[in-house]
């Protein structure tokens, strides 16, 4: 009989960081009686795309708003390029740009008349600005669309524009919102693309909230966070690695049985995930010949895959990331 023991990797420790952008030590934040923020201890570096990937719910929007200065630091501390939220959230500003998840522009102006007036906001006026128009729309691909009404523009196109007024006034921190919200998944690619240009060319710093697990795969480094409570941060890779192996999913009709027979005749670690059972094991596809052999009758269907931040989400809050209240059995 084949023994299938859990196999222990050894995880790969993330890369030196470059020179802190953003310092978090343990934050905690509340709403009344319901903690949104539970201790969350983080540090990213300037040139990093750093995703916060988490459901709804999760804790990744209120972290944005103190990052953003739009809510108090009440417990905790926070460095923002090293500045002390808490003293210098006025002086912080000047350095962030913001995008928000629901669109800020105004769709009845044109490309250049949103950049023109959010200009205006931080100051800039005159031949300064007009330059810096000019060069964010030829970063973005919207240099021949500047007098286009904003009404005209694909959703697409629309956060190509949002990522233009954030960068107008050359910040030296991107703070992104859900910034992929609407997009298909070809502009949410062109959308990543821009902003590892930015980080190449400009070196800034960029942290982006996201609830899409595709988003986060193309950070160089992804938190999790589940219930207020920051359980892994790692590249995806490095999270992926904690999987244990390759992941065996078998549906059946009678998955608590098919569970206990598993575990006892190949000696693993199986649970019921949203009624099918999921096994986590080096050379999954040798376990789904000898698994489908053996129970052959009880099995209706088997997907093997390698693993994805999902299956790292499920293995470290004992939840499916769409179903945060489906607990796995064990």
């Amino acid at each position: 009989m084949t023994s299938y023991g859990e196999t222990q990797h050894a995880i790969v420790p993330s890369a030196t960081l470059l020179e802190p952008g953003i310092t978090i030590t343990g934050v905690w934040h509340r709403y009344g009686t319901r903690v949104a923020l539970a201790g969350v201890s983080l540090q990213v570096g300037q040139g990093e795309i750093f995703g916060l990937l988490g459901p709804n719910g999760g804790g990744k929007t209120t972290l944005f708003h103190l990052l953003a200065t739009l809510i108090p630091l009440t417990e905790g501390q926070v460095e923002l390029l090293g500045y002390d939220l808490r003293r210098s959230a006025k002086a912080i500003r000047p350095h962030l740009g913001v995008v928000f998840q629901h669109p800020s522009l105004d769709s009845k102006l044109t490309v250049y008349e949103n950049l023109r007036h959010h200009g205006h906001l931080y100051g800039l006026s005159g031949a300064l600005l007009r330059d810096r128009i000019q060069f964010v729309v030829q970063r973005v691909g919207l240099e021949d669309r500047v007098n286009d009404l904003v009404e005209t523009l694909s959703g697409g196109l629309q956060r190509r524009l949002e990522l233009a007024k954030a960068f107008l006034h050359a910040p030296s921190m991107l703070l992104l919102d859900e910034p992929s919200t609407g997009l298909d998944p070809g502009a949410r690619l062109d959308f990543m693309a821009y902003l590892k240009h930015l980080r190449d060319q400009e070196g800034v710093c960029v942290l982006l909230t996201t609830h899409i697990l595709e988003e986060a795969e193309h950070c160089d480094r992804v938190g999790i966070l589940h219930q207020g409570h920051l359980v892994a941060v790692g590249t995806p890779d490095e999270l992926k690695e904690r999987v244990g192996g390759d992941v065996v999913v078998v549906q059946t009709p009678d998955p608590v049985g098919l569970q206990n027979q598993i575990r006892e005749r190949f000696g693993c670690a199986p649970v019921v995930v949203d009624g099918r059972v999921r096994v986590e094991m080096a050379h999954g596809h040798t376990f789904v010949r000898d698994v489908v052999e053996a129970f052959a009758p009880a099995i209706q269907a088997v997907t093997f895959s390698k693993p994805t931040l999902e299956d790292v989400f499920i293995k470290l809050t004992g939840h499916r990331f769409w179903e945060s209240t489906g607990h796995v059995e064990p």
